[in-house]
């Protein structure tokens, strides 16, 4: 199979704009928008919608009497809400997703109030200093109890964060720093904004060759994955295979990289269908596309979501290969290659 060449200038620069675009989960519809309006760009033969969720559903339908498959990836990322104003001004918040508080101490953030700009910040364990705090700032737990943010603005009271505008439930998102050198973009937020860009860079690349896939194909960007129900809604009951594209966790005992896409056979709900993961491994093994298999004992993904909302379809997992994942991640644009020339394989296959 010829596979048509990938944009990877289109690739790398969509994807800093998605990292750079705020989305924790519950928040995601800027990032769906930016999605939206690319695709809508790169692949204007596509049929796209927003479900009432909030998802984007992309319908790319073409004349063959094959059974229709999707692929399906996430926008919404880690983050928090404000939970509390505390008397001094510091807000206490509440977690968003599966993460430790000190992966974040120390990074910057910012406030998304009803109404008006974001506010910057800084997440701080309350006993941020070892002049002040001596030992406690070694021993503290970092916990709900013990971390809190520090706006930039002239704040004493809870009175004077009101005046800001900002409040209980306010969505709070962590800074991205995104930085790409030697073939590396390290940034929150990979997990899963990393997978999508090359979604959309597998549709482009079938546009931009005049191309379409071989049977009609939902693009599915949903935007509450990381809570656990992302793909729960917006998939029609027609499709007949999911292919979940999320990130391939790498560390210890594991056998993904950051150089490779990787298949995912089983995760903490179980396995994967046995058919579905045999015709991905051939279609990589035939195009020479380079791969991992892995396990991942502590992952869950939209593919499962789908399933346990009664999705009656052939589900799998392929996806790049991430370090530190909800964390500071990174992953090489070799993973991000790879993993879109897979994608490609699979949209043009029979």
């Amino acid at each position: 199979m010829n596979l048509p060449p990938l944009d990877a200038d289109f690739l790398q620069a969509f994807l800093t704009d998605l990292l750079n675009t705020p989305s924790p989960t519950g928040f995601a519809h800027r990032a769906i928008d930016l999605t939206y309006r690319t695709l809508q760009a790169v692949v204007p033969e596509a049929d796209l919608r927003v479900t009432p969720k909030g998802a984007l559903v992309a319908r790319w339908e073409v004349p063959t009497a094959g059974a229709p498959r999707a692929l399906t990836a996430h926008v919404d990322t880690l983050g928090a809400v404000v939970k509390e104003i505390k008397p001094n001004g510091r807000l206490k918040l509440s977690r968003i997703g599966g993460f430790p508080w000190n992966f974040v101490e120390g990074e910057g953030v910012w406030v998304h109030p009803v109404e008006g700009e974001p506010v910057p910040g800084t997440l701080l364990l309350t006993a941020a200093s070892v002049h002040v705090y001596g030992k406690e700032a070694y021993d503290a737990p970092r916990d709900d109890e013990h971390m809190e943010v520090r706006l930039d603005a002239v704040v004493h009271s809870a009175e004077d964060v009101a005046a800001l505008g900002v409040g209980v439930g306010d969505f709070v998102s962590f800074e991205p720093r995104v930085r790409w050198q030697n073939g590396f973009v390290r940034s929150r937020h990979l997990d899963d904004k990393a997978a999508v860009a090359c979604v959309v860079a597998a549709a482009k690349a079938l546009h931009d060759a005049g191309l379409q896939p071989a049977r009609t194909t939902y693009l599915h960007i949903s935007n509450y994955e990381e809570v656990g129900h992302g793909a729960a809604a917006g998939l029609p009951a027609e499709v007949a295979e999911l292919l979940s594209v999320d990130m391939a966790a790498v560390g210890k005992g594991q056998t993904s990289d950051e150089f490779h896409a990787t298949l995912c056979v089983k995760d903490s709900s179980g396995p994967y269908h046995y058919g579905l993961t045999r015709q991905l491994r051939c279609l990589a093994e035939e195009n020479g596309i380079p791969y991992k298999v892995d396990v991942y004992p502590h992952y869950g993904s939209d593919g499962e979501a789908a399933w346990r909302a009664g999705l009656d379809a052939a589900v799998a997992l392929i996806g790049p290969g991430v370090d530190a994942s909800h964390n500071y991640e990174r992953t090489h644009m070799d993973a991000l290659r790879a993993t879109t020339r897979w994608l490609l394989a699979y949209l043009l296959a029979e």
